[in-house]
């Protein structure tokens, strides 16, 4: 009896990742043959001599979805669409004929004379609106793009600019709040922040990588510019023979997928942080996938090496030599958003102020910089926190202008959520939002802080409150302490209403808890929008019901049974 055989298929290939050292540079989707046909620094020059000349209907569709962004332009959504239509339109049918401009702020770093020009700017072409973003930056809106040229010419007059504010770049760099005047700083990263600034932003060999490209730099102990969720980040430590330098930290980040970045081991010294900086950006650029847009962030590449074997790649390919071993520093023992009164090192202070979850205006930011000259400041700062720091005022001084800051609504001592409370732009001008998101926390912020008044000394000395209007976190809900990710949701009457998935328990670089998380979710846990105040209440109140004693919140809620998170 002749027996027969199953024949063995072939292994079938596994498709190319469109890494450019392995499968070559040949473009494998839309977006990376837009890349390839016309590097996105390019496209600065039609806005200049043809779309501001002729109008929003002479721009290529190709460069207004796409390399528009290299220059900090995203079309905005057109007014009155319903989130219910968001995932079902077209980019085309979404978008408004009128433009985000995002002003890129690296390290936070402003002058009054740099904020006057921006308030100015937002008063006489974006409607006077502003918003401080969760990433140093400042945003317009109903920006019209015969308006851009001038909007560039007088930034650049005062030294600021747009440069690869937006697209598959290198983002806006975080730099620590306090740089250079905090007593209790480790090493100061603004030389490092311009060095990678100046030699790397807007040149070209980095403008087209696989993704976005996030940095974070910090000498601060606070580890103020959440280092964990950022792509690059270098974070401030004390070697014991080589003293003061960086821990550098690699492939965090949110979204939809979200992972903490994480420690190399290895040592980086002052001079040396922008050759590093190039080497990891190399790496993203060089072995990032690129095939599909979804796995195209460096946390991607990194979950597959691990990060033996990226710092094998980064010391023997990129550096050319091995970089000093260090252990982890110490956890920060502070909050590191600056709110309130400090004493800078060299005797004056700082006050941090926080506004309404970012939301400012050209009018309040012309009336700030006043404010600030009229105490003898001529300095300021933005940060990762959407608040902004007053610097160098006499403490004689600080009584009054923190009066005279409230009330232009920036306030030096926020209550509990407010000052925590970050929300996104939402639904009213972002066209992948489903939800509002700003008048809503704003809303829910004063209801639930008046519900909270005589529950204070329960409460822990912070508590953020993340707001997001879509899957994408750009308010990082999976890092706050009460996290609302915005979705279309069906009430008790069968309506679809808008409403949060609930994240609880997240935190970075954890003064209270230790090492860093991402929060919790409860299966089924969904909150309508109009009841978030009476949600967070009551999940408040179990907290201070039933934590042990000192234990964090995000620490209770990772803990508890379900049924007190609900």
């Amino acid at each position: 009896m002749t027996q027969t055989t199953t024949p063995v298929r072939p292994k079938r290939a596994a498709k190319p990742n469109g890494q450019w050292k392995i499968d070559g540079p040949a473009p494998l989707n839309a977006t990376e043959e837009m890349k390839a046909s016309d590097n996105g620094l390019n496209v600065r020059a039609r806005i200049e001599e043809i779309y501001a000349v002729n109008g929003f209907d002479s721009i290529d569709p190709e460069d207004l979805h796409g390399r528009f962004r290299w220059w900090g332009l995203y079309t905005q959504r057109a007014q009155g669409i319903p989130g219910g239509k968001t995932a079902t339109l077209s980019p085309e049918e979404l978008e408004d004929r009128y433009f985000m401009l995002r002003v890129r702020i690296d390290g936070g770093a402003l002058s009054t004379e740099q904020l006057r020009v921006i308030g100015q700017i937002s008063t006489e072409f974006a409607r006077d609106t502003a918003d401080l973003t969760d990433r140093q930056n400042v945003q317009l809106h109903w920006v019209d793009i015969v308006d851009v040229p001038e909007i560039w010419r007088r930034l650049e007059s005062v030294g600021l600019h747009t440069t690869e504010a937006c697209g598959d770049v290198p983002r806006v760099i975080l730099g620590s709040p306090v740089a250079g005047i905090a007593k209790d700083e480790i090493i100061d990263p603004t030389p490092v922040i311009a060095e990678i600034s100046r030699r790397y932003i807007g040149n070209p060999e980095f403008s087209n990588l696989p993704r976005k490209y996030k940095t974070a730099i910090s000498g601060h102990p606070n580890q103020d510019v959440v280092h964990e969720i950022n792509d690059f980040a270098l974070i401030g430590i004390v070697h014991p023979e080589l003293g003061p330098g960086y821990d550098l930290w690699v492939g965090g980040g949110l979204s939809s997928n979200p992972r903490l970045g994480e420690r190399l081991g290895v040592f980086v010294t002052q001079d040396e942080a922008a050759d590093v900086w190039e080497g990891v950006t190399s790496i993203f650029r060089d072995y990032g996938y690129r095939r599909l847009r979804n796995r195209a962030r460096l946390k991607f590449l990194l979950a597959d090496w691990g990060t033996e074997k990226f710092r094998r790649i980064l010391e023997e390919e990129y550096l050319g030599r091995a970089l000093p071993s260090i252990d982890p520093g110490p956890q920060p023992t502070e909050p590191g958003d600056h709110s309130g009164v400090h004493e800078q090192k060299d005797g004056k202070f700082f006050v941090g102020l926080t506004p309404d979850v970012g939301r400012v205006s050209g009018t309040k930011l012309t009336a700030l910089a006043d404010l600030l000259e009229s105490h003898g400041s001529y300095r300021l700062r933005t940060t990762p926190h959407q608040k902004i720091l007053a610097l160098d005022l006499d403490e004689s001084q600080i009584q009054d202008f923190v009066g005279n800051a409230r009330a232009l609504g920036l306030e030096a001592f926020p209550g509990l959520l407010k000052r925590s409370a970050i929300a996104c732009t939402g639904i009213e001008f972002c066209k992948l939002a489903i939800v509002d998101t700003k008048n809503t926390t704003i809303d829910a912020v004063k209801e639930i802080e008046s519900r909270l008044a005589d529950h204070e000394g329960k409460l822990p000395k912070a508590l953020s409150l993340h707001v997001n209007g879509c899957p994408n976190s750009c308010a990082r809900v999976q890092t706050a302490d009460l996290g609302f990710k915005g979705q279309l949701i069906t009430n008790d009457a069968g309506e679809q209403v808008s409403g949060f998935q609930v994240h609880l328990g997240g935190t970075l670089a954890g003064f209270e808890n230790g090492e860093a998380s991402l929060g919790r979710t409860v299966r089924g846990l969904k909150v309508e929008a109009d009841k978030l105040p009476d949600y967070v209440e009551r999940v408040v109140k179990n907290y201070s019901a039933h934590a042990d004693e000192g234990e964090s919140f995000a620490a209770w809620a990772h803990r508890v049974e379900e049924d007190l998170l609900k």
